[in-house]
């Protein structure tokens, strides 16, 4: 998944916060919209109230305090009259969703194109051109330069192999190295490291080239909510992909690295609108219970794409045409301009009545639901209501201090263990290819499990489990590093961590939503988004801690992954409010 997908996994409109919001539909909350669609079929406010008695009569005890839990929300949350008219799911919806899914291929092809592109190759200080046909073991002997960065000083140029064979030369001085010889026979072929000679002294420097996408992530994470609700999802999400296509292009050119960080920072950036825009207009298509479903579901194209990427990666050998390969699939993304429409429910909150109108009937005709000849009157722009809170807001009760700074540490950590183990698929050892197709595979059941779990029992557990699983994998997993027999034991514990992990990300933004107030909810998971950014600008850098220790690297993950579980346990059950506030406070 990319960076921001799940902090706008569950987003609700900055501007209509009632009819975007995105929560688990129940029994008691299907009754509240039955009573909200009664009230909008123009009954007086006596008989509307009449019914909602009848209604709420006929409930079992248990309906009834789901009831009590959902009632203070705004009625259009749940479900509101465009899912009534068009229909909560169908044909439509699946169609729209599923393209949808698509967009997320290229933003995961360019999130995880550096394990390849920056991928750690061996090298040596360049040979003389009278020493060329020295195998290169003994020219490393010769000019005693194992480390690669430094190597006997002398004019090497005037060097001859007998001499220094023969020992006609010596010296103890030393001199850097200026230019370098790459393996060739590695499987990794041309990387940023061989193009720009990104060793030594200059090897932090493909930190620095994720570290400035991931900047730009960040950046764009905080800004594309705003933008969405401004301008539209559609608008949004197809200027987003032209930008993506153009710069994910464009990096194929540059010979400057500087131009190539620019660039890259810039990727960043419109990606995450890509992925914010395309994953709010996919839940706006549908309704109630199935928005928490389509949100989810919308991730299952990040695991193939890993695995895509791998193969593609195996057969170019060179970061140039690999960006090349992954930038391209965008311009016929920017084709389903023609076929997908805006957000309906975006349009209604704006008062465009008539294409709302023309949506829901393209969409009940797919769907083959027969339209009531009053719709005109039922479409009908929401009361607009001032929800932002700002984020002072999520400290002025017990229960909100509690659940941001527990959510705070959560997204941290997530982002920091998630992302971690996918950048860093170069340092574990093994074949690069194969750990992150393995590693792409083994998400596609977590995302199903957790899928399956998320709508049949209570999350926190569950997501607790996720973290401390994923946290003792990782340590077995340092406890074997630097073994070479026991490197199949290291790459299975890491497909177990992946596994548990990638369920935990699957959970955590449904679980952060459902915790939040609705009037705060976006100021929520915007906060936590930005902790989570905060993680990701760090991730780049942890690929050097097994420069210092191999073990390094997962013991770091596996902390983080305790720490992450232990946090949980202090948050309260999704399905029941354990922390008494005031109801006006809740919801």
């Amino acid at each position: 998944m990319t960076p921001d997908e799940n902090s706008i996994m569950l987003h609700t409109s900055h501007e209509c916060d009632g009819i975007v919001g995105v929560v688990g539909e129940n029994d008691a909350e299907s009754i509240e919209c039955s009573q909200y669609n009664i009230a909008n079929n123009g009954a007086t406010d006596a008989r509307d109230s009449a019914k909602m008695h009848n209604v709420k009569s006929t409930v079992t005890t248990h309906q009834s305090a789901q009831l009590n839990a959902v009632r203070h929300r705004h009625p259009h949350e749940e479900c509101d009259i465009i899912g009534e008219l068009m229909g909560h799911y169908g044909k439509y919806q699946f169609f729209m969703t599923f393209l949808l899914s698509l967009f997320q291929v290229p933003n995961t092809f360019h999130i995880s194109s550096p394990i390849y592109q920056a991928a750690d190759k061996k090298f040596w200080c360049q040979r003389p051109q009278q020493f060329n046909e020295v195998t290169v073991d003994e020219w490393i002997s010769l000019s005693n330069s194992s480390d690669g960065c430094t190597k006997y000083r002398s004019n090497w140029n005037d060097v001859s192999y007998k001499d220094v064979k023969e020992g006609l030369y010596n010296t103890t001085q030393r001199m850097k190295c200026v230019s370098w010889e790459f393996d060739e026979n590695d499987n990794l072929g041309n990387t940023w490291t061989s193009e720009w000679n990104l060793v030594c002294d200059k090897e932090y420097m493909k930190t620095v080239a994720e570290m400035f996408f991931l900047v730009g992530v960040a950046t764009g994470g905080i800004i594309s909510g705003y933008l969405s609700d401004k301008f539209g999802r559609k608008t949004m999400l197809f200027i987003s992909v032209v930008l993506q296509t153009i710069f994910g292009i464009a990096l194929y050119f540059p010979n400057s690295f500087e131009v190539y960080l620019a660039l890259r920072a810039l990727l960043g950036v419109v990606s995450v609108s890509v992925t914010y825009a395309g994953l709010i207009l996919a839940i706006e298509f549908v309704d109630g219970k199935w928005r928490t479903i389509a949100g989810m579901y919308n991730l299952f194209p990040l695991p193939v794409s890993y695995m895509i990427i791998s193969g593609i990666a195996y057969l170019t050998q060179d970061h140039r045409n690999l960006q090349l390969v992954i930038g391209v699939p965008g311009i016929f993304l920017c084709f389903l301009w023609f076929v997908i429409p805006e957000s309906p429910r975006w349009l209604l909150c704006k008062g465009r009545i008539s294409e709302v109108k023309a949506i829901i009937k393209a969409a009940a005709e797919f769907n083959g639901r027969e339209l009531p000849p009053n719709m005109d009157k039922l479409l009908k722009p929401p009361i607009e209501e001032d929800s932002d809170e700002g984020c002072l807001k999520l400290f002025g009760t017990k229960y909100l201090r509690l659940i941001t700074i527990c959510f705070l540490c959560i997204w941290f950590t997530m982002n920091m263990v998630y992302y971690g183990m996918i950048l860093n698929m170069n340092s574990f050892g093994g074949n690069v290819y194969m750990n992150t197709a393995l590693a792409g595979l083994v998400e596609i059941p977590a995302i199903a499990l957790a899928i399956f779990i998320i709508m049949k029992v209570g999350k926190k557990w569950i997501f607790c489990a996720t973290f401390f699983l994923a946290g003792i994998s990782c340590l077995c997993s340092a406890i074997a590093e630097g073994k070479d027999d026991l490197e199949w034991l290291k790459i299975t514990l890491l497909m177990i961590g992946k596994f548990t992990i990638s369920a935990g990300n699957t959970i955590m933004p449904v679980y952060t939503a459902e915790l939040y107030p609705t009037a705060i909810r976006n100021a929520g998971v915007g906060a936590c988004n930005v902790a989570g950014g905060i993680a990701l600008i760090i991730v780049p850098y942890l690929s050097m801690l097994n420069k210092i220790q191999p073990h390094y690297l997962m013991s770091i993950l596996s902390a983080w992954s305790l720490f992450g579980g232990a946090i949980v346990v202090f948050l309260p059950e999704t399905m029941t409010h354990s922390i008494e506030e005031p109801e006006e406070e809740r919801c």
